[in-house]
């Protein structure tokens, strides 16, 4: 009686163990966001339809090609010509005229939104649809608290030393976001959100709930990916994001060692939090500073940890290294993102919940 006592006890501890109980990590309908540095004039991708194809689908080195990433995070921190869209970026800050400039950026025909839209039409075409659907997140500007030359709405001067008038702004550039976007008719992408390009709390979060407030009213959900140490950052549910991801900053430092990533781990999963994975042109097998270790100890750490079994997972790619690693030549290059992209496709194949 004693030892069925303990297969009983034994196999409820590991049903609680699958099912939430130990402490899953966060999940939500979108189960790899890449992030599409998009809009300011200093970056090296206009993102064009070829530019995405490595995005969208993958091609192995057995020649078998298979849907990619089913979220797909447009943002941007500033506009390459002097001027930012979160605080820290550049000496000034982006004003109305460079928000309509941002809009015009995200809807330029043939790039961005368009190309996307494109790239994945063209790709059902050759395979056939995808079991689920692209979802779309787009980054807001923040309204930067204590500018005052920001410009006029409605004859009205806006004076974001002022909480409602930091909200006004937002409020107007999503109501023109979605004007746009539903003029457009994007047949292949679902718009699921809107992403907060603070990586911290500092200076916005008078404003964090009501923006979150009325995402949500137009049917929207509201996404932040805090930096390791950023203020707020165990506190996402507090300023009401439906969604947060942790940035375990790893990858760019040398003297961060791996621990860095089992703590990132942990850290998400006592948070209910997604992770994200981090790398860039320096993951290349030629680069010099051999950090293509370092993107392997990402792979390795979340392998070790069930983040591909339990998590959604944000990814952070430089701007363009999956594309880099798609052109390059160097079979290390190719077998390392072989390794990612399996990882990538097989958690769809198994575990992705169509929504």
């Amino acid at each position: 009686m004693k030892f069925v006592v303990k297969i009983l006890a034994f196999c409820a501890l590991n049903f609680f163990c699958f099912s939430g109980f130990a402490g899953d990590y966060g999940k939500i309908n979108i189960a790899d966001l890449v992030l599409i540095y998009q809009g300011g004039v200093h970056r090296p991708m206009e993102w064009t339809k070829e530019e995405f194809l490595p995005y969208v689908v993958h091609e192995n080195q057995q020649g078998e090609v298979n849907w990619l990433f089913d979220g797909f995070l447009f943002l941007e921190f500033k506009d390459g010509k002097g001027r930012n869209y979160a605080p820290g970026y550049e000496k000034q800050n982006a004003r109305k005229p460079e928000w309509e400039w941002l809009l015009d950026r995200r809807f330029e025909k043939d790039k961005a939104f368009s190309a996307l839209n494109q790239c994945i039409e063209e790709q059902i075409q050759k395979i056939g649809k995808p079991g689920f659907k692209h979802k779309l997140v787009s980054g807001i500007p923040s309204p930067i608290l204590d500018q005052d030359d920001w410009g006029e709405l409605d004859g009205q001067k806006l004076d974001f030393h002022n909480q409602e008038d930091r909200l006004t702004a937002e409020k107007w550039y999503i109501d023109r976001f979605l004007e746009r976007y539903n003029q457009e008719n994007y047949e292949h992408l679902q718009l699921d959100g809107f992403y907060w390009v603070d990586e911290d709390v500092r200076g916005c979060a008078d404003i964090l709930i009501p923006l979150g407030d009325y995402i949500r009213s137009k049917g929207f959900k509201f996404y932040w990916i805090p930096y390791w140490t950023a203020a707020g950052r165990d506190e996402w549910k507090k300023y009401k994001f439906d969604f947060a991801w942790i940035q375990p900053n790893h990858f760019f430092h040398a003297d961060v060692s791996d621990e860095r990533l089992e703590e990132a781990c942990a850290f998400a999963r006592a948070q209910k939090m997604g992770v994200e994975m981090e790398f860039d042109g320096r993951a290349m097998a030629d680069h010099e500073s051999g950090f293509r270790t370092r993107l392997t100890a990402y792979i390795d750490a979340y392998e070790k940890k069930r983040v591909f079994e339990q998590s959604s997972v944000a990814y952070y790619e430089g701007g363009n290294c999956i594309y880099k690693f798609y052109k390059s030549e160097n079979p290390k290059d190719k077998e390392i993102m072989d390794r990612l992209a399996k990882l990538i496709i097989d958690r769809k194949n198994k575990r992705f919940i169509k929504k």
